[in-house]
């Protein structure tokens, strides 16, 4: 009350004195409520009220912190020994997390449903870990808001492609925009491993040793895709094909060793007509020895050898027509000697008849014999 007037201080109609007491009941209104929001946060973490971020960052923790305030928006756990992130790590659900870093923590395994508790969750860093397990169903069934997701230099090697592929394909990032996976030591990707990523515009794979893609980029519509420092020694026909049809893809390829010999000749072709590889003038030879570190697109088709091939293809047909005329050169020189021999093949051919009839007609009389009773009586008195 206004010890002026006596009414309520957001009534007070005393001059300067009800203006004061009005500000110090709103200040001291915003203190209470900054001081029951900070009351609320971990032990372990500092929290912004203002911005609504809660920083737990090396605080040698073994687990996620218990007590997070429910109107987080950014959360950073980072730097601390957590090894695994079980089911419902994050306990209640917290509905207005927008980020979340969980970079540098020597996660080590990761079970199904973690982030199913963040239904708004659309950045998520875990880079910087060892993971070895990561469950299919880590991400939840359900379609999450994730449009981000970072994993360099995440996983302990590249074994856990596999567990990589079925999380991805699980269905529960049909809105990731953001990819990154570099430097995982990847050696290959299982195909269609990102198949089930519709929205997906920006994927990073550099710093692996990745040696053959596989329908790997079928489906998708990319912006950028970052492939530099791999293993790459060529690129097929169809992954040519995956990467030109799209319309307005970046694409990075430097630093892989590509064998410039025939089995390069389509990507030639397509570096010299098209301008989605930014980096297509520092892609250089790794072999043979003698276009080494030669820039690709100064290469000649003829710099490729494939005559070699061409050549073996002339020599096998030209092996076919000559098989050919051998054979029906045999054949002529057959049919020549029958007919030069034809009195003596017929005379042949009429004693095999003679000998067939004879021996039937020998097959015949024992026959009659062993039929007819009385002369098997006959042979028999005969014998006696």
């Amino acid at each position: 009350m206004c010890g002026c007037c006596g009414l309520p201080l957001t009534l007070c109609r005393c001059p300067g004195l009800g203006r004061r007491a009005v500000l110090g009941a709103i200040s001291l209104a915003l203190l209470l409520a900054s001081g029951r929001a900070l009351s609320s946060c971990p032990s372990s973490c500092e929290c912004s009220e203002p911005a609504k971020t809660v920083k737990c960052v090396n605080r040698e923790l073994s687990s996620i912190p218990s007590g997070i305030p429910a109107s987080v928006r950014t959360l950073f756990i980072t730097g601390n020994n957590i090894s695994r992130l079980e089911s419902g790590a994050f306990g209640q659900s917290l509905q207005q997390l927008l980020t979340l870093s969980l970079s540098g923590n020597r996660i080590r395994a990761v079970d199904s449903l973690v982030f199913a508790s963040l239904p708004k969750l659309q950045q998520l860093d875990l880079s910087n870990n060892r993971i070895s397990r990561l469950q299919a169903a880590a991400f939840g069934a359900a379609p999450l808001s994730l449009q981000e997701l970072n994993l360099s230099r995440a996983l302990l090697n590249g074994s856990v492609v596999e567990q990589l592929s079925e999380s991805l394909q699980s269905g529960s990032l049909s809105n990731l925009r953001q990819l990154q996976l570099a430097e995982n030591d990847l050696f290959y990707l299982p195909a269609r491993t990102f198949s089930r990523l519709p929205s997906l515009q920006h994927l990073e794979l550099r710093n692996n040793s990745i040696v053959e893609l596989r329908e790997t980029f079928r489906n998708l519509t990319l912006r950028t895709l970052d492939l530099s420092s791999n293993a790459l020694k060529r690129l097929g026909n169809s992954t040519l094909s995956e990467l030109a049809s799209q319309p307005n893809i970046s694409i990075k390829l430097r630093d892989n060793p590509f064998d410039c010999d025939c089995g390069i000749e389509e990507l030639l072709t397509w570096l010299q007509s098209t301008q989605k590889v930014v980096d297509r003038e520092s892609l250089l030879c790794a072999s043979p020895e003698s276009l080494r570190n030669k820039p690709i697109l100064q290469l000649k088709h003829s710099d490729l050898k494939c005559t070699v091939r061409g050549d073996m293809e002339s020599v096998l047909q030209t092996s076919y027509v000559f098989l050919g005329i051998v054979l029906a050169l045999i054949g002529v020189i057959f049919m020549f000697v029958l007919y030069l021999n034809r009195k003596g093949i017929k005379k042949w051919l009429y004693n095999v008849r003679d000998a067939c009839r004879d021996h039937m007609e020998g097959y015949h009389y024992r026959y009659e014999i062993n039929s007819d009773p009385r002369l098997t009586n006959l042979s028999s008195n005969s014998d006696a």
